[in-house]
């Protein structure tokens, strides 16, 4: 029981409050068909991660973390802009500011020598999972990613109204006064926050399944916003424990000298939950995504 409570207790709670960070905008970029944002922003971590270590000489987590929120802040804003000022479609404008981000950190990383230093992007691409364990004191992941998740519910509950109008029904929205601008602008920036929050947990390429399997297995399932929020949550959580657990103690039962990827076992098991509510949902006759 030692055992568990220092190794694989922390790991399971940090990927379950990375994943209900990421579902709880995820639901809303998903009823406004933006699901690629999420995409988009895991792409972007990059070129910050190159940076911030150019800027400071320093590959520390820290500020990998903060040159990856950065980078994420400023594609959002591109995004953004794109879409206002070009009337592009928001799908094609964020496919041309993260392969363009992406790109350019793969260029800053070869030409500039970051390269032949180890600036752990292999962890942020594809996270950390099993080694953020309770040594002495909790990991620092665990108190922060609590401390977003909490916050994300928290913004949600405070513009809950302006939100739902501006995901349903924009034109209504603008009628009435809301900036609808602004708010797309604030759960662009919430997904951004969520992602990057993740991203050294889970890894920033798979955040993108944390982001929309749970909220999409739960909006087959749901007929209303709040049981869809709740039950995305609950898909999050199953993912995180279900999939760790998976990882880490099936392979060794099964008497093999090697245990798999935390993260992509958990990505795996979110998207197993959303084809097991595709199935049902197709015989209870369920709303469609």
């Amino acid at each position: 029981m030692d055992e568990f409570l220092t190794l694989s207790l922390p790991p399971m709670l940090i990927a379950a409050l990375a994943a209900m960070a990421c579902a709880l905008p995820g639901n809303f970029l998903l009823l406004s068909r933006r699901a690629m944002l999420g995409d988009a922003i895991s792409h972007v971590v990059l070129p910050g991660i190159v940076a911030a270590y150019l800027l400071s000489g320093s590959g520390s987590g820290l500020v990998m973390g903060a040159g990856a929120l950065g980078a994420a802040g400023i594609a959002a804003l591109l995004i953004e802009a794109v879409t206002r000022r070009s009337g592009m479609e928001p799908g094609a404008a964020m496919a041309v500011v993260f392969t363009a981000m992406f790109a350019g950190g793969v260029v800053l990383l070869e030409t500039t020598g970051a390269s032949g230093v180890h600036l752990d992007v292999e962890h942020a691409l594809y996270g950390n999972l099993e080694s953020l364990i309770w040594l002495g004191a909790p990991p620092p992941e665990l108190l922060r990613l609590t401390l977003i998740t909490l916050g994300l519910g928290l913004a949600l509950a405070l513009v809950w109204r302006p939100l739902v109008l501006c995901t349903f029904d924009p034109v209504f929205a603008r009628s009435m006064g809301i900036p609808t601008g602004l708010v797309q602008s604030g759960l662009t920036a919430a997904t951004a926050l969520a992602a990057v929050a993740a991203f050294q947990a889970v890894g920033s390429i798979l955040t993108i399944a944390m982001l929309i399997c749970p909220a999409a297995a739960a909006r087959l399932l749901t007929r209303s916003l709040p049981a869809q929020i709740a039950a995305s949550l609950g898909f999050a959580v199953t993912a995180a424990f279900v999939g760790y657990g998976l990882a880490g103690y099936v392979p060794l039962w099964l008497g093999l000298p090697f245990t798999l990827s935390a993260s992509g076992m958990i990505a795996t098991v979110a998207g197993l939950l959303l084809g097991g509510a595709a199935l049902v949902a197709s015989h209870r006759g369920a709303p469609g995504l």
